[in-house]
């Protein structure tokens, strides 16, 4: 009877285990990006009206936010930011930063098309008879000059850690294997380490 009772409170515990440590493991990064977004702006607050007000800052990010995503939508605002954006490009050190950031955020965006992710794929990585999931990002041709043939080559950027840190590899036409997955659907199974990939993933055409 005294197993029994154990058993049951310790299979009721683990349950429990599994469905809080998620639900404070959120709490605590919402939190925590509330604070840090919070805090951007909250001192500049502070020196205008002499107190502390949580989460006006944060309201006021928001709406920042949103007027720039209206401004950068318009033409007007298109040529405003490619001013800026021209000033920035001729700052040295800044350049480098600037131009590898915007293109890691312009992957995930979906209005640029030319830049995104294109396919959630698999290849063999990083040896054969291992296989990783991975993005097409592109293709490109070698050409040999001794003989002149030419070998068309897929670009899939492969993550190594959770998303933003990966390998790029180059991988001949066959072999890359297009899955039916959707990239949003990809970007949940990477950020799960896989936990969230179906039992079956069907293939579809390039």
């Amino acid at each position: 009877m005294g197993i029994s009772i154990r058993a049951t409170f310790k299979r009721r515990f683990i349950a429990g285990l599994f469905v809080t440590v998620p639900a404070v493991i959120t709490f605590l990064v919402l939190g925590w990006f509330f604070r840090f977004v919070d805090g951007i702006l909250e001192p500049v607050y502070f020196q205008i009206l002499g107190y502390h007000t949580p989460g006006l800052g944060f309201v006021s990010a928001i709406v920042l936010i949103f007027i720039v995503g209206i401004v950068s939508t318009n033409v007007f605002g298109k040529k405003i930011i490619q001013f800026f954006e021209r000033i920035m490009m001729n700052i040295p050190v800044f350049k480098g930063f600037y131009t590898a950031i915007k293109q890691l955020v312009d992957a995930f965006s979906p209005d640029n098309k030319s830049a995104s992710f294109k396919k959630f794929v698999i290849v063999q990585y990083p040896r054969d008879g291992v296989f990783a999931f991975g993005f097409l990002t592109n293709e490109c041709t070698i050409k040999a000059e001794k003989c002149g043939r030419e070998t068309c080559l897929r670009a899939v950027y492969v993550p190594t850690n959770n998303l933003y840190l990966g390998d790029i590899v180059l991988v001949g036409e066959g072999d890359v294997f297009y899955t039916d997955l959707p990239i949003d659907e990809g970007i949940k199974i990477i950020l799960s380490g896989g936990i969230a990939a179906p039992l079956r993933i069907g293939e579809t055409k390039e």
